[in-house]
Order: C-alpha cells, then structure tokens, then sequence
C-alpha cells in the first residue's frame, strides 16, 4: 500500500514542483524527490530540516480521492506553503508514508542542462547497446534506472555504473514478459527519484533458424519478449506519463531488419517489426500527453564497453561458420557492407538515442537507422 501511495503522489509533486521554461522543446525544469521511506531515516530527516524551513506535511492520502483531486489537494497546499515561508519546500512529509527531500540538481561540467533533472528508464540495459545508452545519459547529466532481468550480469553491470556516479543510478530488475515486474521496476525508481522522463526500450532476444525449422514455442518466446514486452512497457509507461503530466520521451530500439529482413531471421525480423509498429501509434496515442514516441533502428553492434552484445552470441556463431570467419572477421564483413565502409557503435546508438530525448527538433513517430547506409533498408 505505501508503495501504491508514492507511485501515485510522488510524480503529481514532481509535476507541480517543475519550473516553467517558456521553451515549448523544454516547457519544464523538473526536480528530483528523494524518497526516504525507512521510518527511521523520516524521523531522521525532518529535525534536520527544520534548522532550516520546516517541511512541508501533507494529510493522508484518501482511498475515494481520484489523481484528479489529489493534485487540486497537493496544489493547495504548495501554494499554502510558499504564501506563508516565499519559497517552495525542501522537505515534503506524507505522514506513515515518506518523506521527499526536493533536489534542483545543478549541471556539472559535461551535463547537457536538457537532460539534468531528468530521469531515464533502459530495459535490457545489461549488454552493448544498453551500456551505449546508459554511459550516454549519465555522462549528460541524466538520472539512469538499469533495468534488466535480475541475475549475477545484471548485478555486475549495475555496480560497474555505480562506480561513476552513485547519486544518479540505480539498478532495479525487470521482466519485461511480466506486467507486475514493469509496475514495481516504475514504483521502485518512482520512489527514488520521485518519477520518470524518459523510456528507453532496448529488451529484445533474438532466434536463427529457417521458417520451415521454426519451432512454434521459440517464435512464442520471440513474441512475448519482443512484442508483448514492448506493449507492456508501452502501457505502463503511458499511464505514468500521464499521472505525471510533464510530457517524456519514449524512444524503442528497433532494428534494421524491420525494412531489410534477413533470411533464417524471421521470428526476429517478424517480432521487431510489430514492436516498431507499437511503437508507431503509441506517438500517434501518447501525443495529448505530450509525449515523444520514437525508434531508432541499428545494424551490427558486436559490443558496448567490455559487454558483448546478447544479440550476436546468439547470431554471431552461425554466421561465422556461414561465411568462414572468425569474430574479427564478421565485424569487417559488417563495416564493409554498409555504404559508408563504417563500425556502427555503441555510442552511435546512444547519440541517435540523445538527438530525440534532446528535442533538437519537434519530432515524433520517426526512426534513426544507424547503420553506415544499407540502400535494402530504406525507406530513410
């Protein structure tokens, strides 16, 4: 029940806490909410804060009371507060329930101010593309959730992060096939960080095998993953954005195969394709709320840091044999089929990734390939 009650009143106060901007790419500044939910560290916290503003306490939240009426409830009060002390709170106290520490961060050399405040969701961020996108929020100032399947990889991943900023990431296991392990992996980062800007969808497995060899459970298993995973993400992520009323971004890591499938790839090709197509009318549905619905689609990313990517130990072998290569050598054959003779990275993802969550132009329902030019993989 407490976590229920932060998942509905952290993001409507991170919403009304917002600084207005003026900029319609960047209508708001948003701050962090610190949850403190042990009863020892509320106690904690509150007489410290009162050396300098008292915090400001909250009545209970009302088991008949809609999201619509508690933001009326939790705005009165705001107002209240700053009429009496001029200024917004430092501490938010929900009695029995939690106290928020309100955080303005400041940018810090490197941050992207765009970004800083802001907090980012990765799914399937235990592997190359994930490492990309998550150095690339972090190093720009963004607050990073990893999410994956939980497990000693993902644990190690988590703590390698952890090493660069502590303060900014935290790891939160996540099945994406699993509608209550989306809904606790939201609450929990809800509860951290008071609420999510951000939705980077890059969990997604992969299968070979010809279409007359394919077995009918592993396409199932490509389709609860690859397809209900994303309509799972998609939903919970709508309903926050929507509670929270601050607008997000959404960007799904699709694939080049979706427009040049590969033979012996069909239940990926497949798969991907109806995850991209989500993604498509979420931007058409998710407009209203302002939110940025967008794809960015790679070809051959073999690694990301010392992570090799999930992907290729599943694909890699067999396309080796195939070609008589070695590791080395199907990455060169990968650069050289590309119009720009290029090793797509990592970090080119990340970048694809940073040019949509940077609203560098007002763009939704489009797609980044990122993959040195492949002419069968048009429409560019």
């Amino acid at each position: 029940m407490t976590s229920e009650i932060i998942t509905r009143v952290a993001p409507l106060l991170r919403a009304l806490l917002s600084q207005p901007t003026g900029d319609d790419d960047q209508p708001h500044r948003p701050v962090i909410l610190k949850g403190l939910t042990d009863k020892e560290a509320i106690s904690a916290a509150v007489p410290r804060l009162r050396d300098q503003r008292p915090p400001l306490r909250l009545d209970p939240v009302r088991s008949d009371e809609s999201d619509d009426e508690l933001r009326t409830r939790l705005a009165a009060a705001l107002t209240r507060y700053e009429a009496e002390y001029h200024a917004k709170p430092e501490s938010i106290c929900l009695p029995d329930v939690a106290t928020f520490q309100v955080i303005d961060p400041a940018p810090q050399p490197g941050h992207d101010p765009r970004l800083v405040g802001r907090v980012a969701v990765v799914t399937g961020a235990a592997g190359a593309i994930g490492y990309g996108i998550c150095r690339g929020l972090l190093e720009r100032g963004c607050h990073v959730a990893i999410t994956d399947l939980a497990g000693e990889k993902f644990d190690q991943f988590v703590a390698e992060f952890r090493k660069l900023d502590a303060a900014r990431i935290v790891g939160v296991p996540m099945d994406v096939t699993d509608a209550a392990s989306i809904a606790r992996a939201f609450a929990t980062v809800v509860a951290n960080w008071g609420g999510v800007d951000i939705v980077v969808h890059n969990a997604g497995i992969a299968h070979v095998c010809p279409l007359i060899e394919l077995e009918l459970e592993a396409f199932r298993r490509l389709q609860r993953v690859n397809v209900e995973g994303t309509l799972l993400v998609l939903q919970e992520a709508g309903r926050h954005f929507a509670r929270q009323n601050l607008g997000g971004d959404i960007v799904l890591i699709s694939t080049k195969n979706v427009f040049a499938p590969g033979a012996g790839f069909g239940a990926y090709s497949a798969t991907k394709a109806a995850a991209h197509q989500l993604a498509r009318i979420a931007s058409l549905e998710f407009a209203p709320l302002r939110v940025r619905v967008n794809m960015v689609a790679p070809d051959g990313v073999f690694s990301g840091g010392a992570h090799k990517s999930g992907l290729w130990a599943e694909v890699g072998p067999g396309r080796m044999k195939a070609r008589g290569l070695d590791a080395k050598g199907l990455e060169e054959y990968y650069r050289n089929r590309n119009l720009l003779k290029a090793r797509v990275t990592a970090e080119h993802v990340a970048n694809a990734v940073l040019f949509f969550v940077l609203h560098q132009t007002p763009t939704t329902g489009a797609c980044i390939p990122v993959d040195g030019g492949l002419p069968d993989a048009t429409p560019r």
